[in-house]
C-alpha cells in the first residue's frame, strides 16, 4: 500500500477513537478504559521521595505523543507529581511539537555542563540532603558529575536526530521523513 493509503487508514482510526471517546464523555488526557493516565505509575512515588505537594499533576501528554519513554521515567513522573511539566525545563516547544519530521529542536536543551546549574535553580546545593549527596558535595570537581547520572537517565537511548545543544543546529539526521515535501 502507498503512504497515502496508510495515512488515510490511520486518520480514520483516530477519528473513530475520538468519536467513541467523546460519546462516552471521556476528557483529554483520560484513558478510554477509565484507568489513570500513562503519565503516572500504578504505584505513586512516595511524597517523601519527591518533595511533591498535594495538588494538581502536570499534564505532559503533549510531549508523550513522541516521547512516551518518559511517561514512566522516575524523574519525569516525580516532577509531574509536583506539577512541574516538561515545559518548565524545555520550553513550550511549539515548533518542535508541530514538526512531524522532527527537524526543529526543542526550545531548550542542556549540554552536560548546563545540567547541574539548571537543576540547582530549583534544587539549590545547600538544600541537598548530605546523606544522599555526600559524594557529589564532597567531590573536588562537581562538574564531572551531573544530577542525571544518579537521578535517572533523562536522555533518549536512541536518536534519529541530534542537535548542538547550545546552538540548536542539526548535526545528525537519519533523513527519514514522516511527511512528504
Amino acid at each position: 500500500m502507498t503512504n497515502r493509503v496508510w495515512m488515510v487508514l490511520i486518520a480514520a482510526a483516530i477519528v473513530v477513537v475520538v468519536v467513541l471517546a467523546c460519546g462516552r464523555g471521556i476528557k483529554f488526557g483520560q484513558r478510554i478504559d477509565g484507568e489513570r493516565p500513562l503519565l503516572l505509575p500504578d504505584e505513586p512515588i512516595p511524597k517523601s521521595d519527591v518533595h511533591a505537594s498535594e495538588g494538581p499533576v502536570a499534564d505532559n501528554s503533549r510531549c508523550h505523543v513522541c516521547h512516551i519513554n518518559y511517561a514512566d521515567e522516575r524523574i519525569a513522573v516525580a516532577h509531574a507529581q509536583a506539577n512541574i511539566g516538561c515545559e518548565k525545563c524545555h520550553g513550550a516547544c511549539d515548533a518542535h511539537c508541530g514538526d512531524e519530521n522532527n527537524i526543529t529542536p526543542p526550545d531548550i536543551m542542556y549540554p552536560k555542563e548546563k545540567i547541574n546549574p539548571s537543576c540547582h535553580a530549583c534544587h539549590p546545593k545547600d538544600e541537598l540532603v548530605p546523606a544522599f549527596h555526600a559524594g557529589f558535595l564532597l567531590a573536588g570537581n562537581t562538574d564531572e558529575q551531573c544530577c542525571t547520572d544518579c537521578h535517572s537517565e533523562h536522555r533518549l537511548a536512541y536518536r534519529t536526530r541530534r542537535w548542538d545543544k547550545s546552538t540548536g543546529k542539526l548535526i545528525m539526521d537519519d533523513k527519514v521523513r514522516m511527511m512528504e515535501d
